[in-house]
């Protein structure tokens, strides 16, 4: 089967997402996330992006990225490999965890970059996982409103659309589901 093409330009924001093969799980414990983040920030995000959000989720991740470098697909291939093999290796299981090849949106404005973060961190309480984002360890909100210093997530590319930490944390709370199902995914 071809690869299909695509058109990636650096300079601009990337929604990233995909799920587990026939949606199963592809985080099995606490270990597996942070190993993900481990394999992504050195596959992909040391040369390739920045993370502008993130949440990983039991059976599907999101990752919002700005593309620096053009050679987005070849990392992203060589990570997946990589934390497939380990899955497998360490849970003594076979044959793809991922269905299939990333996905990717073009973000195209400011405004879809803000509505899309505040989709991404709303993602555990929109699936009954938590009743509010700071709930979940797995997602960058935590670096949005000041609640971990991680270096991974750089929010500096959305808050100034917003003008502070507590002002976008407001941002997420008024948030109403309905408005998000313009930001639901198709996969």
């Amino acid at each position: 089967m071809p690869r299909r093409q695509r058109s990636l330009q650096p300079g601009h924001y990337y929604h990233l997402y995909n799920r587990g093969n026939n949606r199963q799980t592809i985080f099995f414990e606490r270990e597996n996330y942070l190993y993900f983040l481990k394999k992504f920030r050195y596959f992909v995000a040391a040369k390739t992006v920045h993370v502008v959000a993130y949440c990983l989720m039991p059976n599907h991740y999101h990752l919002l990225i700005y593309l620096r470098e053009e050679n987005l697909s070849a990392a992203m291939h060589r990570f997946t490999m990589s934390y497939t093999h380990a899955i497998n290796r360490r849970y003594d299981r076979c044959g793809a965890l991922f269905q299939g090849r990333f996905r990717l949106i073009h973000v195209d404005s400011d405004e879809y970059l803000l509505n899309l973060t505040r989709y991404i961190h709303l993602n555990p309480v929109k699936d009954g996982f938590v009743k509010r984002p700071e709930e979940w360890e797995f997602s960058s909100y935590h670096e949005y409103v000041n609640l971990r210093s991680g270096t991974l997530p750089q929010p500096q590319y959305v808050l100034p659309q917003v003008g502070s930490a507590e002002a976008y944390r407001q941002f997420v709370a008024s948030c109403n589901f309905q408005s998000l199902s313009a930001l639901e995914l198709d996969f």
